[in-house]
């Protein structure tokens, strides 16, 4: 994997560059939807090259495991060719998905003990075999075994983890060498930076993540309700690394977006585009619409003439609407492709509004308009 930086905004952090790996070029700031088991919900790859034009998709290492499981996947050839998905995918290590089984996990510092959410059999992650897995599932960029702290938690605990997620990421980065071979050699091992919400914490995370010197670096544990978000963004990254890529994982909402690419972030990824959809909530180049409320009636216009995209500019909000109160599954489908089209559509024009140095100016002017609510 190769990262260029090819510019930062004159008035901001913001920046805009390119990754390269086996399966593509990755044009940065970018989204990457969500495809946890394999698959964006409700959306075909097909829609995903041609109306959302998605230049990476992420899997999930822990329900990946459980199912279809390593067998499958090695006997495939791996996620791209089980899933016929041909661009760029990054894996999470599955660190989050273990924290939120809770009562069903036990972390220790030889790993994670939990029982699988499907049938209740007992499994054990540790930084070493979470490696070994994303090698089956054949992701371009993998993510390393971490603990995600609680929120909240005390200062002690916060430092206790974030000191094992640092000696849990020396042993990925051990094991990930180990493993590498002239068939795997594309793949590429992100740190996570650490430390909730406390800032020396978060710096010295930061610090330690840089010292390791992969090929990119992610920051997580900030999807808090404390509204720090991005104060802690910016304190992370101002130590990581220039020339490397930068992912927040988890985030978020297009406002968070770009005020996260303002701050220096290159990559994210969330749900919220997808969920919103199936739910009936609209994000548009005009602003924020509930599909399901009766204005939309006999609205005949374009979901958003705005986009490009054949869904957004096919089909009615009325349409829409009686889809919803119809419970059909098509109004999901594309309510999803829409709304991921949408975060695309963001993202791309913020890369073309920093090459120009007019990011800041398009940014205030953006905000008014995608976050107000019609």
């Amino acid at each position: 994997m190769q990262f260029d930086l090819q510019h930062t905004d004159a008035s901001s952090k913001a920046r805009a560059g390119t990754i390269t790996t086996r399966h593509g070029q990755i044009h940065t700031p970018i989204f990457m939807p969500v495809g946890t088991l394999g698959t964006v919900k409700a959306v075909e790859q097909r829609n995903l090259h041609a109306d959302i034009e998605a230049e990476i998709i992420l899997g999930n290492t822990y329900h990946l495991y459980l199912r279809p499981g390593t067998q499958v996947l090695e006997a495939a050839g791996g996620l791209h060719q089980f899933i016929n998905w041909n661009k760029p995918i990054l894996t999470d290590s599955g660190g989050y998905q273990v924290y939120s089984l809770t009562q069903r996990r036990k972390i220790t510092e030889q790993g994670v003990t939990f029982c699988s959410h499907i049938d209740g059999s007992m499994h054990t992650f540790t930084p070493e075999n979470v490696v070994d897995t994303q090698r089956t599932i054949g992701s371009d960029i993998m993510m390393v075994l971490d603990e995600c702290t609680p929120f909240p938690c005390t200062y002690a605990y916060a430092r206790q983890s974030m000191e094992m997620t640092h000696r849990w990421l020396q042993r990925g980065i051990n094991q990930f060498k180990k493993t590498t071979n002239a068939n795997n050699d594309y793949q590429a091992l992100f740190p996570i930076v650490q430390g909730s919400i406390y800032k020396d914490l978060r710096i010295q995370s930061a610090e330690t993540i840089a010292s390791m010197d992969q090929p990119g670096n992610a920051i997580g544990g900030v999807c808090h309700p404390t509204g720090q978000l991005y104060e802690v963004t910016e304190w992370v990254c101002d130590i990581l690394p220039v020339h490397k890529p930068r992912y927040l994982m988890g985030v978020g909402t297009p406002l968070d977006l770009l005020e996260c690419m303002a701050i220096g972030v290159d990559m994210f990824d969330c749900v919220m585009p997808t969920r919103s959809g199936r739910n009936g909530r609209l994000f548009t180049t005009q602003g924020i619409i509930n599909i399901k409320n009766s204005q939309w009636k006999q609205d005949f216009n374009a979901i958003d003439p705005g986009l490009d995209n054949y869904v957004s500019k096919h089909y009615t909000k009325a349409y829409l609407h009686h889809l919803f109160k119809s419970k059909e599954i098509l109004g999901a489908q594309i309510a999803s492709i829409h709304n991921l089209a949408f975060y695309l559509w963001l993202v791309k024009e913020a890369r073309k509004q920093i090459l120009i140095d007019n990011f800041k100016t398009w940014k205030e002017s953006i905000q008014r308009t995608v976050m107000e609510r019609l």
